[in-house]
């Protein structure tokens, strides 16, 4: 016998976005869709027959923490390493949104790796909202540069205190365990990986679950990379 129940979608997303001068095409396509980033996706998803009930967008720019300790020890202008939001609700928040993303500059960075394991675990560890009967906990990943390892740059003024102490530690936060407020659903987590297929975004494609791994060449700018490809990744890991 059919159910009457209707399944609720709650979706929260959180793109991690490598903000080094390579990623300019990745930061300026975030920045083009903001406003339209909901209906984008709710088009999307009508189109598979289904409707998302609350959508919650948050973002973390990242860069280098140990680069920007060098920027200030030179007196030149610095750019922060992380760039943290709250979770945005859309459309509500759109504009809100826009104006975070606006605020984020392709800056700095070289062929050199960035601390992109310190933006993942801040990623995996945010408010993920528990209340939809069918909830996606998703973080996307945008870089062309294979990450520090975890830990590099913690001798930095700005290092995050309470950070995963190696790679290990951070691959338990995505793992079984589920604790409010640190780490997201085992059943509804999603990471997408626009990345290169080196160091460990590759471990991390091969080890971890729930990964949708598209590879890049290291300092190709991700330049290959459109829109609908990206709606069409995040689509795939709501259904």
């Amino acid at each position: 016998m059919a159910s009457n129940t209707r399944v609720t979608y709650n979706v929260d997303i959180v793109f991690c976005i490598d903000c080094t001068e390579s990623m300019d095409n990745i930061l300026n396509i975030v920045k083009g869709r903001a406003l339209s980033f909901y209906a984008d996706v709710q088009s999307t998803m009508k189109s598979k027959g289904k409707e998302i009930d609350q959508l919650r967008v948050r973002v973390v720019g990242f860069r280098d923490y140990l680069a920007y300790d060098e920027e200030r020890r030179k007196k030149a202008h610095t750019n922060e390493p992380m760039l943290i939001t709250d979770f945005f609700n859309l459309p509500m928040e759109s504009h809100k949104l826009e104006v975070s993303v606006k605020s984020l500059q392709a800056i700095g960075g070289g062929d050199d790796p960035e601390d992109g394991l310190e933006a993942l675990a801040y990623a995996i560890r945010s408010d993920w909202t528990t209340k939809g009967s069918k909830d996606r906990h998703i973080i996307v990943m945008w870089t062309d540069q294979k990450p520090h390892e975890l830990g590099f740059g913690k001798d930095s003024l700005k290092y995050p205190k309470g950070m995963a102490n190696d790679f290990g530690e951070l691959t338990e936060w995505w793992g079984d365990k589920y604790e409010p407020g640190f780490m997201p659903e085992q059943p509804a987590k999603r990471l997408i990986l626009f990345a290169p297929n080196e160091g460990a975004w590759a471990a991390i494609s091969e080890s971890w679950d729930n990964v949708l791994h598209l590879p890049s060449k290291a300092g190709d700018h991700l330049q290959d990379i459109d829109y609908q490809t990206i709606l069409s990744c995040i689509a795939q890991t709501i259904a």
